[in-house]
């Protein structure tokens, strides 16, 4: 009789949510400290906002912003297919194929993208003409170096080289990361290595290539800044030039710059949330709503509630 008692009892008890005292103080630290950052940008005189607009969508921005996709874009397409040959050669039976891609990886991460570019920059200084023809015996076609690296093919090249031996090691460990048995259960129905690789190891390793490789494709686009060295006026180049003839304006040109990186990393963001969740179909039972979709869902909610 007593167990029916202390029930009506505990039922008549009201029920507390947890306070989280400390959560609030820190939401305010932030909402104060974020409020000066406004408030310091939009007051300082020294950001001169006049000078930013007027310099943000100048064609000759604009000129070293599209040079700058340029060169993210190639070096990305490049870098990508070679660090998966790269990536191949690593993962292969043959000690001669293991060893080069190792020694390629080992040494192309080891010198700095800016070492790296100079020296290609000024490799005509070892090379005055490249050839085609036989190993080792006589060439049928010379080129002058001189003519063929250009400040573009320099920057292609460089970053490329650079990119391929990163992407190498992201996309070896996306690989890797695939499942054994499938493996062998792949090579137990007698697939071709080829087609193992194209139709069951790829698709799956994708979903751990693709987070790495896109803050990889990240740090690329703000790679492109290094270029400045050979001469070619990409969207950094650009801005440093413009801050040396005018002087007076270095902030806002810098501001200029740093705002397009900004949104150039946004969009990259933005792209790599929809593959993720495009190649995480396989791997969940239901896909997680974009923001858009939460967005709509919310407003629908307050709806009903209203």
């Amino acid at each position: 009789m007593a167990e029916p008692v202390e029930e009506a009892e505990l039922l008549s008890h009201e029920v507390v949510p947890l306070r989280h005292p400390w959560r609030w103080v820190a939401t305010a630290v932030a909402l104060v400290l974020l409020a000066q950052a406004v408030h310091a940008l939009v007051t300082n005189s020294a950001f001169q906002w006049a000078a930013f607009g007027y310099w943000f969508f100048r064609p000759v921005v604009l000129d070293g912003l599209w040079l700058t996709l340029q060169l993210t874009g190639l070096a990305a397409v490049f870098g990508l297919l070679g660090g998966i040959v790269l990536a191949l050669m690593r993962l292969s039976r043959n000690p001669v194929l293991r060893a080069v891609a190792w020694g390629y990886i080992w040494l192309f991460r080891s010198i700095p993208l800016i070492v790296l570019l100079l020296f290609l920059a000024n490799v005509t200084a070892l090379y005055s003409t490249l050839s085609l023809g036989i190993p080792f015996g006589p060439s049928f076609v010379e080129f002058s170096a001189n003519d063929l690296l250009s400040f573009y093919f320099v920057a292609v090249l460089g970053l490329s080289l650079n990119e391929a031996a990163y992407a190498a090691e992201i996309v070896r460990s996306g690989i890797i990361s695939v499942d054994q048995g499938q493996l062998e259960a792949a090579a137990a129905l007698g697939l071709p290595k080829s087609r193992q690789y194209r139709r069951i190891i790829l698709p799956q390793a994708t979903r751990a290539i693709i987070p790495s490789y896109a803050n990889q494709l990240i740090g690329l686009l703000k790679g492109t800044s290094v270029v400045y060295i050979t001469s070619l006026l990409e969207l950094f180049g650009v801005v440093q030039t413009q801050a040396s003839v005018n002087s007076g304006q270095i902030i806002p040109l810098l501001v200029v710059g740093t705002i397009w990186y900004i949104i150039l990393t946004s969009l990259l963001s933005v792209v790599q949330y929809y593959l993720e969740r495009h190649f995480s179909r396989g791997a969940l039972r239901t896909v997680p709503p974009t923001p858009f979709q939460r967005l709509r869902a919310s407003l629908r909610t307050v709806g009903v509630a209203r």
